[in-house]
């Protein structure tokens, strides 16, 4: 595979913003072989023209397939545009027959038999809807069709329309490209929110009302974990919960991770509500007796110590697989630079921590890794240089 190149640009008009990441692209291509699968993520000041852009990239490129969504943030390199209109891009050679794109209307294909000459999924690239129905049983299923289980991606941010392109522009569904075995990748999860209790196990829920954690009643054992009194008045009990979130670890899942850390299996989601007699928690998930669960909350400090770590060993599996030719970076729009800290923070991080590499992404409205569907968090993924 030849290495990947990335451009990126904001104006007020789209078609200034082409024309610059165009620019860019051209020089970058200079003697390089023709690339055939290009990556777009576009703020949703763009979503209106987004049919235009996507006809104006096959006009610029023919021949090169196009994947991507609308978010209300992307990044590239150590830039972050937020909330302002900008397109980022990034484009690949690679091997004849080793992708292939997916959507709604035309799904990927369950895995070929053994010995037959059908395309085989290794891993696939997913952006979504966050209103498509049956989300985490679609995200199920199109794991089972890759060898490997493994997807990333992420859920449209848009405030508009939440639009996602696989050569053409689809509003709702899954969409995106799945990769064979000659394309290999390397993928992380990083978290962002750091327990405040012990991990418990759901003794006692129906759909999403949380009724016991290890026997005990819901409510008090979250009060246990926030060092909370029983007497806590109303208003401040409402307060402390919209803070604090619940990470879900299915029954099946391995629970291994180091004390006071989450592990990559952990699905953190909001406290919708709370009874206050019966002591019953809200949780925005379908939960059953069996699951884990730690009361948890976003600590950006953490948050940074974690995300230098898996970046820094993402980037050493790398080196030892023949280096990185380019990498994309998904996090959540709750998080970014002003979480972090100052603007462009979180992308600057990762750019620095992989080194001089193309890597764009966006701020996604939640992150899809293996068929889990995630909060908080941000999904690293790197083209290696190994055939």
């Amino acid at each position: 595979m030849s290495k990947f190149i990335c451009a990126h640009a904001g104006d007020a008009k789209w078609e200034i913003a082409l024309g610059s990441c165009w620019g860019q692209v051209r020089f970058q291509l200079q003697n390089a072989p023709k690339p055939n699968l290009g990556w777009c993520y576009l703020t949703d000041h763009y979503t209106q023209a987004a049919g235009n852009i996507m006809e104006a990239l096959r006009e610029h490129m023919p021949g090169v397939h196009w994947v991507g969504t609308v978010g209300v943030g992307v990044g590239a390199e150590g830039v972050e545009y937020f909330d302002e209109p900008a397109m980022v891009l990034m484009l690949a050679d690679l091997p004849p027959d080793s992708f292939k794109l997916f959507s709604s209307p035309k799904p990927l294909q369950a895995l070929p038999e053994a010995g037959s000459n059908g395309f085989e999924a290794f891993t696939a690239l997913v952006h979504a809807d966050g209103g498509s129905p049956d989300l985490p049983i679609q995200l199920k299923d199109l794991s089972g069709k890759t060898t490997t289980g493994y997807l990333f991606g992420g859920l449209s941010s848009a405030r508009n329309q939440p639009l996602c392109f696989a050569d053409e522009v689809f509003l709702g569904g899954l969409s995106g490209v799945a990769f064979g075995p000659e394309v290999p990748v390397l993928s992380r999860v990083t978290q962002g929110c750091q327990p405040v209790g012990p991990q418990r196990t759901i003794t006692r829920a129906e759909g999403n009302y949380l009724v016991t954690l290890d026997k005990a009643r819901a409510l008090d054992c979250v009060l246990e974990d926030l060092g909370l009194s029983l007497d806590i008045p109303d208003p401040e009990l409402r307060n402390e919960l919209a803070q604090t979130l619940a990470g879900l670890i299915a029954a099946d899942e391995d629970v291994s991770a180091k004390p006071g850390q989450f592990g990559t299996n952990t699905e953190v989601r909001h406290l919708l509500g709370v009874g206050r007699q019966s002591g019953v928690l809200v949780v925005a998930e379908q939960i059953a007796a069996g699951m884990k669960l730690a009361f948890c909350k976003r600590n950006a400090e953490a948050a940074k110590h974690d995300l230098l770590r898996i970046v820094g060993e993402v980037r050493a599996q790398a080196e030892a697989a023949g280096g990185i030719r380019g990498a994309l970076y998904i996090s959540c729009s709750g998080r970014g630079g002003p979480h972090f800290g100052h603007r462009n923070a979180e992308f600057q991080m990762v750019s620095e921590a992989l080194g001089p590499v193309p890597l764009i992404g966006f701020f996604a409205g939640g992150e899809i890794a293996r068929h889990h569907l995630y909060g908080y968090t941000g999904v690293l993924t790197v083209f290696t240089g190994a055939a």
